[in-house]
């Protein structure tokens, strides 16, 4: 079996879908105080002059390739760009993780990709908890920064995240590649009626070694401690133009904390509710969440 046939989506799926798979961006890597990053880009079509430049970055056990059917449509406007977080698809690993290394992975990404001054950044789940850190330390450089449904909490919700796991090993091996992908689940796990999305995604999820076919990610990057740090503080002190979007049925966000995001955010932040999406929001509604990011751009940009 070819890399292609791994990586072809079987279930139906929409011509736009197929559209975006006719454009799969580039592949780079940046050395990041000495771990190995990869990231994809997507260019405008020719002719076309770009309005900005876009990190997208996915969330916890993920990989680029979570925005790879919606980066073509964005690309339309912008130069674009998904990293590999480290520890995850295929960045290399580190001894340790924490959100300082990421918000400097996702510079050195930037940089590399010579995106210079005011970029934008979309972090979905985790990757807008790594975001909001790099808000807090380095917003003041950029266009702005989306956080899409990550499950951030006011101080007085701490600790009551039902929905984290224990420590992801990565180690199990399946014998062939079809079973492999059966075991795949999205994390948190939830329903999704965009059945050729998860193939999309679980299909990149895997490689293979040895001993057979396992998952991408690091399981000491996947350790519940990632989720330890003060992000709620890291929201507040956010610099620069920050917006928050989220799943109108994701059981992550609930109406408390969309109410303490607003007060922390203040009116000037977009806060939008994309309809019939869960937490998995790119999945579930992906052409509704790329014209919820095109219309906060636009407004940024004209702002």
């Amino acid at each position: 079996m070819t890399e292609i046939d791994y990586l072809t989506v079987q279930a139906p799926a929409p011509d736009w879908y197929r559209e975006a798979m006719a454009r799969p961006g580039t592949v780079h890597r940046v050395n990041s105080n000495g771990c190995d990053i990869q990231y994809l880009r997507w260019a405008p079509p020719e002719g076309r002059t770009a309005l900005g430049g876009m990190l997208l970055v996915h969330g916890g056990g993920g990989h680029g390739h979570w925005w790879s059917h919606i980066a073509p449509m964005l690309a339309q406007d912008y130069h674009v760009l998904a990293m590999d977080q480290a520890g995850m698809g295929d960045s290399g690993r580190r001894e340790s993780y924490d959100s300082d290394s990421r918000a400097e992975d996702m510079l050195a990404v930037i940089d590399d990709a010579g995106l210079g001054p005011d970029a934008f950044v979309v972090g979905h789940s985790f990757g807008g908890l790594m975001a909001m850190r790099l808000g807090q330390q380095h917003g003041d450089r950029l266009g702005g920064i989306i956080i899409a449904d990550s499950p951030v909490h006011p101080p007085e919700l701490q600790g009551q995240n039902p929905h984290r796991r224990p420590k992801m090993g990565n180690k199990r091996h399946y014998p062939d590649f079809e079973t492999a992908l059966a075991r795949f689940r999205l994390m948190p796990e939830q329903s999704c009626d965009n059945a050729y999305l998860v193939e999309h995604i679980a299909r990149r999820s895997l490689k293979q070694e040895a001993e057979g076919w396992c998952w991408k990610f690091d399981g000491d990057a996947m350790e519940n401690r990632r989720f330890g740090e003060p992000f709620h503080q890291y929201l507040t002190e956010m610099k620069g133009r920050r917006a928050f979007v989220y799943g109108e049925d994701s059981a992550l966000i609930q109406p408390e904390i969309i109410d303490w995001i607003r007060r922390t955010l203040g009116p000037s932040a977009p806060i939008v509710g994309v309809p019939k999406a869960k937490h998995h929001l790119l999945l579930d509604q992906p052409l509704a969440f790329v014209t919820t990011i095109r219309a906060i751009l636009a407004g940024w940009l004209v702002g």
